[in-house]
């Protein structure tokens, strides 16, 4: 694993010495002797986790990293503070600035590597959901982070899973005004509850006496359902090793007994505001995936998701020997809507053309807007004869009852003309096909409209 690590603390030999450990892990180091230069790097450079010094002169590390954690640009930078002050409070203030872990001084190699490896697998996490939400979108992907949906404010949602009674009833305490709290006894049934229900962290204790904490880590980072939700593990003192473990088989966070409640709930609102930081970016991505493939006017699937699939169809349908049909519908006349309607009354026809279309199609046949006003259905294994079939009853659907045009309730009488093809057996390409489609319209359209013609199909 490597990454590029910044490291900065006003007194050079501290650098040095942190600097001398990361390179002897291959990681690339950057340094910087004050919060200015530090908040300048970050915003010039690719920057994976901030190690930050919090007692420095001028702006000290707590207001370095509230700087940094402000910015859309930098947010989503881990910082680890790191200082001499060994209080709560301290720990607690440096998370409450918006820093992602907290390590004293003396630093041992062993907390500074976890910590760091830790932070840098869930960077590149984030750095791949951002690349896909800007290659997406074309507006700027930090107008679309300042927005901070991903933090709601709603209160988190936690499962614990603990088998210690006596530190259950303290975890309900401390959590009882911060979070919604399921408790599990339990370790099987807690992987169980976690996958059916959608939590915002996960609790992990060590306290079981036949059953290894890890294994359910292990297992909970491999399910799909749970893979991405936050997980913290509650240790006791001493117990370094399987906590190195842990942050290696993915664990995101980690107390050590006896736990602190100011602690605890800061760890906690950073987990939670990590997760719903990269939830809404794939949920941006998702969105702008789905929009690129679909028309705004009438949900039905656009021409450039028709150009990607219909091959894909066509090709199944000869591998497997199997009919494949295809319509092109225009509906009539349509200029002189949009003539005496406006575009207004223009797009109310094409919304209920499509839902009229929709309605009268399979789940598995591809209904898609090709343009303006012509659509197309390519239906998988139906006849040319069935197909025809189809587009007379989708004809008839349209001309049976007439469509409302605004909110006045006025309604108009529309038309549709149908031309419909198939597959043919031998030497026959989509291109082929769509075009004898496209003939067959062109003949019942100037044959008169409100027609099907399949018998170039």
């Amino acid at each position: 694993m490597t990454a590029r690590i910044l490291v900065v603390d006003d007194i050079p030999a501290n650098v040095k010495l942190l600097e001398a450990r990361l390179l002897a892990e291959y990681f690339e180091v950057l340094t910087a002797s004050n919060g200015p230069d530090a908040i300048e790097t970050c915003e010039n450079g690719k920057v994976d986790v901030i190690l930050l010094d919090v007692m420095m002169p001028g702006m000290d590390g707590f207001e370095v990293c509230r700087r940094l954690k402000s910015d859309p640009a930098t947010a989503h930078i881990p910082v680890v503070m790191v200082t001499a002050l060994d209080q709560v409070a301290d720990r607690v203030r440096g998370l409450e600035a918006g820093a992602d872990d907290f390590l004293t001084k003396p630093v041992k190699d062993l907390q500074l590597m976890t910590r760091v490896k830790s932070l840098v697998r869930l960077k590149m996490l984030t750095d791949e959901l951002r690349l896909r939400a800007s290659t997406t979108r074309n507006i700027g992907i930090e107008e679309l982070l300042s927005r901070k949906h991903f933090d709601d404010g709603t209160t988190p949602k936690v499962l614990l899973i603990d088998g210690r009674e006596s530190s259950i009833e303290r975890m309900r305490k401390m959590l009882r005004q911060v979070a919604e709290l399921d408790v599990v006894t339990d370790p099987h049934a807690g992987f169980f509850q976690a996958a059916e229900t959608p939590y915002d962290c996960i609790i992990v204790s060590t306290a079981f006496d036949d059953f290894d904490p890890l294994r359910l880590c292990s297992q909970l980072r491999s399910l799909d359902r749970t893979r991405f939700i936050p997980i913290m593990l509650v240790a006791d003192i001493g117990e370094d090793d399987r906590i190195v473990r842990a942050l290696d088989l993915g664990v995101n966070d980690f107390l050590v007994r006896p736990v602190d409640q100011h602690e605890l709930t800061a760890r906690l609102r950073t987990q939670v505001k990590r997760k719903r930081y990269n939830e809404q970016l794939r949920a941006s991505v998702t969105e702008t995936i789905e929009m690129a493939v679909t028309d705004g006017l009438t949900g039905l699937h656009n021409r450039r998701y028709l150009d990607s699939h219909l091959q894909t169809l066509f090709d199944r349908a000869v591998a497997r020997r199997r009919p494949l049909s295809v319509m092109i519908t225009d509906i009539d006349r349509f200029k002189s809507v949009n003539d005496t309607f406006g575009h207004d009354g223009g797009d109310d026809v094409l919304r209920e053309f499509a839902r009229r279309l929709r309605k009268n199609v399979r789940g598995i046949d591809l209904a898609c807007r090709f343009g303006g006003e012509e659509f197309v259905v390519v239906m998988p294994d139906t006849e040319a004869h069935v197909a025809e079939k189809v587009a007379e009853r989708i004809r008839a659907e349209i001309a049976s009852t007439p469509f409302a045009i605004g909110r006045d309730g006025q309604t108009i009488e529309v038309t549709v003309s149908v031309g419909v093809s198939s597959l043919l057996r031998g030497l026959d390409s989509v291109e082929a096909m769509m075009k004898r489609a496209d003939v067959a319209l062109y003949e019942a359209k100037t044959g008169g409209r409100n027609r099907v013609v399949a018998k170039a199909a």
